[in-house]
């Protein structure tokens, strides 16, 4: 029997950028996860998961109000002690830490810096994928976007993906996490996991040594 493949990977970035695509591509990668004959449970888990309201586009892990604030900060407990009892198997997480910063930051100024978090992650084998796009290509992600968005109006200003964008960049730079720099600015999703697999091949992420 061959090692087993573990790879604990979290996708960073603001919207368009094709995160949750590119989720789904990785959990299908033979390189990261393996051949399959069969299709497995997905190991996919997200931040934009809006479990903390009874309705569509509500509120969780990322958008949370002042008064959830220990009901995240639990969940995010919760989360890191499930990998950590779970270590030897594979995560793929579309949105996580780094993009609850950003809109907490943006929306109300307050900075959660969950080094913690990371301190907890980084033994067990977690790395970062932050993607990015240039400004001029937002707009043709949008159109592709509109295509299947069931709330296309979130889309209308993309002014705000490019400042999101720019704060990322930041707080990206302050992680401890081993980071990948991944731009999507040719919407080639199947380039983009390759890119991530050549990544995690190249700095030992897919199998754990711990």
């Amino acid at each position: 029997m061959g090692n087993k493949l573990c790879p604990k990977i979290i996708l960073e970035g603001t919207r368009l950028t094709f995160k949750t695509d590119i989720a789904f591509a990785l959990n299908e990668h033979p390189r990261i996860v393996g051949p399959r004959k069969y299709r497995y449970h997905s190991p996919l888990v997200s931040g934009e998961w809006c479990a903390f309201t009874n309705y569509p586009w509500g509120r969780g892990l990322i958008n949370f109000e002042p008064q959830e604030e220990a009901l995240a900060m639990e969940t995010y407990h919760v989360w890191a002690r499930l990998f950590e009892l779970q270590r030897y198997y594979s995560w793929i997480i579309d949105r996580f830490h780094i993009s609850t910063r950003a809109y907490q930051l943006t929306i109300y100024q307050k900075d959660y810096p969950f080094r913690w978090l990371e301190q907890r992650l980084a033994p067990i084998g977690f790395r970062l994928v932050y993607c990015t796009r240039t400004p001029e290509s937002f707009e043709a992600a949008r159109a592709e976007r509109l295509k299947v968005s069931g709330k296309p109006s979130q889309y209308d200003d993309l002014s705000i993906f490019v400042e999101e964008q720019k704060l990322m960049d930041r707080l990206i730079g302050e992680s401890i996490l081993p980071t990948l720099h991944l731009d999507v600015s040719d919407n080639n999703i199947e380039a983009a996991t390759d890119r991530i697999a050549d990544w995690l091949e190249e700095t030992g992420g897919l199998y754990a040594d711990y």
